[in-house]
C-alpha cells in the first residue's frame, strides 16, 4: 500500500484527488492538509510515503513546506502539484526537495504514473514539464535527480 499526504488549500482539489486516488485500490491517503504549516506537520505524524503538494497556499507555500518535510522526513518523496509550467516554479520545487511535478491539468491521467514513479525511487515530470528537466540548470545532484 502507497500512503499519500494531500496537500492542497482547495477543498474540491482535495477531495476530487482523493477519490481518484482510493479507487486505485493500492493507494490509502493518511491525511490532507490545507497549507504548508499543516503538511509539515502532518508529514512528521504520518511519515507518509509520498506528499502531493500544491505549489500556492496560505501561511506557508508548497516550496518551503517541501523543504522542511524534506528535512525532517528524508525517506518521504514529495510530488508538486501546480497550474505553474514556468521553468522557475519546477526550478525552486526540485531546489526544495521534489523528486516529480505534475501539472493539475494534466490530471488525472498523469497521476498513477507519477505516483508510482516516485514510489519505486525515481523522479516524475510531467509530459509538459519534462523538457526543462533535460537542460541543466534544473539539474542538481543534491535533489538526486540526475
Amino acid at each position: 500500500m502507497i500512503t499519500i499526504l494531500l496537500v492542497d488549500d482547495h477543498s474540491y482539489i482535495r477531495k476530487g484527488i482523493r477519490y481518484l486516488l482510493e479507487s486505485l485500490g493500492h493507494v490509502e491517503v493518511v491525511a490532507t492538509a490545507t497549507n504548508g504549516i499543516e503538511a509539515v506537520a502532518k508529514a512528521r505524524l504520518c511519515q507518509p510515503d509520498i506528499v502531493m503538494m500544491d505549489i500556492s497556499m496560505p501561511l506557508m507555500n508548497g516550496i518551503e513546506a517541501t523543504r522542511q518535510i524534506r528535512e525532517n522526513c528524508p525517506a518521504t518523496r514529495v510530488l508538486a502539484l501546480s497550474i505553474y509550467s514556468d521553468p522557475l516554479y519546477v526550478k525552486n520545487a526540485v531546489q526544495a526537495g521534489a523528486t516529480g511535478y505534475v501539472l493539475k491539468e494534466g490530471l488525472p491521467d498523469e497521476l498513477l504514473e507519477a505516483i508510482e514513479s516516485l514510489y519505486n525511487g525515481s523522479p516524475y515530470f510531467s509530459r509538459k514539464i519534462a523538457p526543462f528537466v533535460e537542460h541543466s540548470y534544473l539539474v542538481d545532484n543534491d535533489t538526486g535527480i540526475d
